[in-house]
């Protein structure tokens, strides 16, 4: 999501400034290059060298007559943006204040002048964010264009944010926003129907796509609601259930059932601009039992056909663009081409995007974009089949 973009990374004096090692690690994993800045504070809490190491870059201590702030953040500067994370009170009071005392909020003062993007992630303990100075401060450097990457409240603090929360804040940060002002809802994951108090009828689903697509769209400038389902059977090797609570790029409402997700995607999608419906929902129901169904023993299932929910939402919002998933397990293209074109034409969708099964829970797919006139195919990564599904409905909500 970084590929090429150059990061200042300023570090301030909070004890999360331990992570940053990890942070500037996982910024360059995503194609970022670093260069940090430390406050004398921040320098008695993780050592420069380590934080060398970890950015392959020397690190800025002091600001002297090679005037590294401007060279960082100036116009026509090295950054693409400015990172500070850890950001301390102080830190953020002085940036709201162009309190130009320590490395960091010189190079904040300078980037806000230079119009350098700035991402801010505050890290201190809980009654120091609810102090209404710093919440007035927040509020005030916000108004400038600066993103803030909301802090987790656990413990009685105000912990930095997840490491893909930063990431996400970045990219959306420095990239072009086509989908600037848009709602989308994302739909994603399996369903489970229950069949009794502990089994459930469910399918391999992972949501990796439709997660990804969710961040893609985020990145790109949308209001991201995504209706996230069950996490389909996995090996034990495979990935474990997402704790959707986590996931920083969208409001995320969980449900289990295909009655659930209808539920819930009608009601997000009653003041949205967009659906993108990857889930893979359950096509059957089933009554299920107050108790437990004995083992050992042969059983019948009466298996009832669930709502379509692309319909359901179609007959709803009949302007709404809307872009479906189809899967298939033939493997064949034309076959593939012809199932996605039939649903396409039957609810008027934007365009289809159609896989084969085999990709259920991979980390790499391959799909075939069809649109009314035309199908595309893409081979690669979910996260790059995700951005290409956001640049397309970009053009479809022009």
């Amino acid at each position: 999501m970084l590929e090429g973009v150059n990061v200042a990374l300023g570090v301030s004096g909070s004890i999360a400034a331990v992570k940053t090692v990890e942070l500037a690690h996982e910024l360059r994993r995503h194609g970022a290059n670093v260069r940090a800045v430390m406050t004398d504070s921040a320098r008695g809490i993780v050592h420069p060298w380590a934080v060398e190491f970890a950015t392959d870059a020397e690190v800025i201590t002091e600001i002297t007559g090679r005037v590294e702030h401007v060279d960082l953040c100036g116009y026509d500067g090295w950054a693409d943006v400015l990172l500070i994370a850890p950001a301390t009170a102080n830190t953020i009071g002085k940036v709201a204040g162009a309190v130009d005392d320590t490395t960091v909020t010189t190079t904040a003062t300078t980037a806000l002048g230079s119009d350098t993007p700035v991402v801010i992630a505050p890290a201190m303990h809980e009654p120091m964010y609810d102090h209404p100075g710093v919440l007035e401060s927040i509020e005030r450097v916000e108004s400038w264009g600066v993103a803030f990457v909301d802090p987790r409240l656990e413990e009685g603090k105000a912990k930095i944010a997840t490491e893909e929360a930063i990431v996400c804040e970045l990219a959306r940060a420095v990239g072009d926003r086509p989908l600037e002002g848009e709602r989308v809802v994302v739909t994603t994951g399996a369903t489970g129907e229950p069949l009794d108090p502990v089994r459930l009828l469910t399918n391999r689903s992972s949501g990796k796509t439709g997660r990804a697509v969710a961040r893609a769209c985020y990145v790109r400038g949308a209001a991201v609601t995504l209706v996230h389902g069950f996490v389909g059977p996995r090996r034990v090797s495979g990935e474990p259930s997402i704790p959707t609570g986590e996931i920083p790029y969208a409001d995320v409402r969980d449900v289990e059932s295909a009655g659930e997700m209808l539920e819930a995607t009608a009601d997000a999608c009653e003041d949205a601009d967009a659906l993108v419906s990857v889930a893979a929902i359950s096509d059957y129901t089933v009554d299920e039992r107050e108790r437990k169904v004995r083992s050992g023993e042969d059983l019948t299932l009466d298996l009832e056909a669930t709502p379509k929910l692309i319909d359901r939402i179609r007959e709803a919002n009949p302007e709404m663009p809307i872009v479906g998933f189809k899967t298939e397990t033939s493997g064949d293209d034309g076959a593939m081409i012809e199932a996605a074109r039939d649903i396409l034409e039957r609810t008027d969708l934007a365009f289809v995007v159609a896989n084969d099964a085999s990709v259920m829970g991979e980390e790499r797919t391959r799909a075939l974009l069809v649109h009314a006139e035309d199908a595309a195919m893409f081979a690669g990564s979910k996260d790059g089949l995700a951005g290409e599904v956001a640049d397309s409905l970009s053009v479809v909500l022009e």
